[in-house]
């Protein structure tokens, strides 16, 4: 076997795990306030700047409009947010949060808390995470970068 094709030399398999345990890690959080964690994301993104175009929620999730559309129509229907046509542009779809979408922020507060708890352990350091997030997010951009241009960088 060619030592380049172990799945424990394979970075990616790292980042599919930790993706997949922490976002099974908020499933119980977020199931008492009856959200996925695909809307949590939309409404942390609302709580931030509300009244977005679906197209900027989109780009703030690093997601395709075809993927979130549905998803905010579930919100919708859930009346965890409202979809209006744009005043400026017939064609856009501006998202707003409704009352019980506001209320939500209040019960969410604690989650980060308590999610970070989960976290801590002999081998991650406080100073640590700030790094983690640092060298995460340039690779977030190298990779979106490349997405945006094709996959050429």
């Amino acid at each position: 076997m060619y030592e380049q094709l172990k799945l424990e030399n394979q970075l990616c398999f790292r980042f599919y795990a930790v993706s997949r345990l922490i976002t099974q890690a908020y499933g119980p959080l977020l199931s008492e306030m009856g959200l996925t964690y695909p809307q949590y994301l939309v409404l942390l993104v609302l709580w931030e700047k509300d009244g977005m175009p679906v197209n900027d929620i989109a780009k703030r999730l690093l997601l395709n409009t075809n993927t979130v559309t549905p998803l905010l129509k579930r919100m919708e229907e859930e009346q965890l947010v409202t979809r209006t046509k744009g005043t400026v542009d017939g064609r856009q779809v501006v998202v707003s949060l409704t009352q019980k979408g506001h209320d939500l922020e209040a019960k969410a507060q604690c989650i980060p808390m308590q999610l970070g708890s989960r976290f801590v352990c002999e081998d991650i350091k406080d100073d640590d995470w700030g790094m983690l997030a640092g060298k995460m997010d340039a690779l977030i951009r190298v990779l979106s970068e490349r997405d945006a241009a094709g996959g050429e960088a």
